[in-house]
C-alpha cells in the first residue's frame, strides 16, 4: 500500500513538471508580444548555399523603441558565416518595396525614410545604428 502511494505521488509530480515546462516553452515572448506594430515589407535571401548567406529585410514600424528594435533583429534568422540586416522605416513614410544584397540594399531614395539599422555579422556581432544615412 505504501508502494503504491509513493507511485501515485511520484506519477503527478512527474506530470505536474511537464505540464511547467510545456506552458515554459510555448509561453516563450516573440514579435506578437511587442509594442513597437514591426510590419516586414520587403525581404532578401541570397541563392547561395555554399558561402556566406545574407539576409535583408525592410520592416515598418511605429515606434522607435530601441530596445524592441534589437530584439526584433535577433528574431530574424542569421547563420555562421552570413550576415542579416533589418532596416526600420517609420509606419507611414516612404518604404523600399524591394531590398537587395550588396552594400547598398535598396534604392538610395528611401533612405531619408530609414530611421535605424539591425546588423549581426558573420562573427555574430550585433549592432544598432540609429538613422545610418
Amino acid at each position: 500500500m505504501k508502494n503504491k502511494k509513493i507511485n501515485i505521488f511520484l506519477s503527478v509530480l512527474v506530470v505536474i513538471l511537464i505540464g511547467w515546462m510545456l506552458k515554459g516553452t510555448f509561453g516563450q515572448p516573440g514579435i506578437e508580444d511587442m509594442k513597437s506594430g514591426f510590419k516586414e515589407v520587403a525581404k532578401y535571401r541570397n541563392d547561395n548555399n555554399t558561402g556566406p548567406i545574407q539576409y535583408v529585410f525592410a520592416v515598418t514600424v511605429k515606434d522607435t523603441i530601441w530596445n524592441e528594435m534589437i530584439a526584433y533583429g535577433n528574431f530574424k534568422p542569421h547563420h555562421k558565416g552570413g550576415n542579416t540586416k533589418v532596416y526600420y522605416f517609420m509606419e507611414g513614410s516612404k518604404v523600399p518595396a524591394q531590398v537587395g544584397a550588396g552594400t547598398v540594399n535598396f534604392d538610395p531614395v528611401f533612405n531619408s525614410s530609414c530611421v535605424g539599422l539591425y546588423e549581426k555579422s558573420a562573427m555574430g556581432n550585433v549592432s544598432m545604428t540609429k538613422t545610418p544615412f
